[in-house]
């Protein structure tokens, strides 16, 4: 039987669970605990609040001005918003270096592409269409985030810690919408 037919695809999902994981390396609650600090610290000393997505057009920027200048200055976002290394940029790239470390030190670096549980679903050749989705998926999550004026750490840790309405509907909708991604993809 052919590996992308759907009963041979939902026979392979059968023996990976998505239930079975056998939980993560840190703490959780360690781990939030740290991203309280963290936030309560961000709030003291700087007088703001955790948030990534503005990186995105710090970065934009920052590309801007090396490939058109003129152009990229004479836009109204960044008249009022220069772009700049920051901290809120710095805190960007820390993303990606504390969870390279964290997954270094959890005994998570796999060295693999594709997930066991992915490759149970779409097939071990399927490096394209993880690749497509991821990509799909990160632009999609960049624009909600600039749509909904914050991402998932400026909503979900800085704006829920203020008790903002707005922070604690888009949380929501970030749980909402993962949930109902992860049905689409591996029908739990």
């Amino acid at each position: 039987m052919n590996s992308f037919h759907p009963a041979a695809i939902l026979a392979q999902a059968a023996d990976v669970s998505p239930l079975d994981y056998p939980g993560p390396a840190w703490s959780p609650y360690l781990v939030g605990f740290l991203i309280g600090v963290l936030s309560w610290f961000t709030l003291l000393l700087s007088k703001d609040t955790l948030g990534a997505s503005s990186s995105y057009a710090t970065i934009s920027g920052m590309l801007g001005k090396v490939f058109a200048k003129k152009h990229t200055l004479s836009l109204a976002y960044f008249q009022d918003n220069p772009p700049r290394i920051s901290w809120g940029f710095m805190l960007f790239i820390g993303i990606f270096a504390g969870a390279f470390l964290a997954a270094a030190t959890g005994n998570e670096l796999t060295g693999r592409w594709l997930p066991p549980m992915w490759e149970a679903r779409f097939g071990a050749d399927s490096h394209l269409l993880r690749t497509g989705i991821a990509i799909a998926g990160g632009l999609l999550m960049a624009v909600g985030a600039r749509l909904a004026g914050g991402c998932t750490s400026g909503h979900g840790i800085s704006g829920t810690m203020q008790l903002s309405i707005g922070s604690w509907i888009s949380a929501a909708g970030f749980f909402i919408g993962g949930i109902f991604v992860a049905m689409l993809l591996y029908r739990i």
